[in-house]
């Protein structure tokens, strides 16, 4: 999670909300990381989950991941959620809880509605204050650009 959070660091100094996450294979090899990029690609779907989960579909060469973890530092939107779903993601740690958007528990759990067909190991919390204190400074810094 450090090693995320360092890494969205930079990402928010290119102007994109500072997310991040790596997936891990069963033996804790990185086969897949990706980094918000919706400003930069004007791409709605450049969430750092799903373009984590496609590098690693393509170096797995397949979209079953029952075997390996996602690790990001803000909890997955819906969409993000719901992919890591439809891909049998068999863990899922998040550092900050989104009590706004969170899909994993912050607003609703996703991985425990009666329609996921898969149960994933979901863990948040992991270096929240960091994780949580970074994204309320990068918002905080946007909001003082805007005005």
């Amino acid at each position: 999670m450090s090693r995320l959070i360092t890494r969205a660091r930079t990402i928010g100094l290119k102007g994109e909300v500072p997310v991040t996450a790596v997936v891990l294979d069963e033996n804790g090899h990185c086969i897949g990381h990706g980094s918000n990029g919706r400003q930069k690609s004007r791409n709605p779907l450049a969430h750092a989950e799903i373009i984590a989960l496609r590098q690693a579909s393509l170096i797995k060469n397949d979209w079953r991941f029952n075997e390996c973890t996602l690790i990001v530092n803000l909890e997955p939107c819906p969409m993000c959620a719901g992919a890591l779903i439809q891909a049998r993601m068999g863990q899922v740690i998040f550092g900050a809880s989104d009590l706004k958007k969170g899909a994993l528990g912050g607003v609703l759990d996703l991985s425990k509605d009666k329609s996921a067909h898969h149960y994933m190991i979901v863990k948040g919390g992991i270096m929240e204050i960091e994780a949580s204190n970074q994204l309320r400074d990068w918002f905080k810094q946007q909001r003082k650009f805007s005005i």
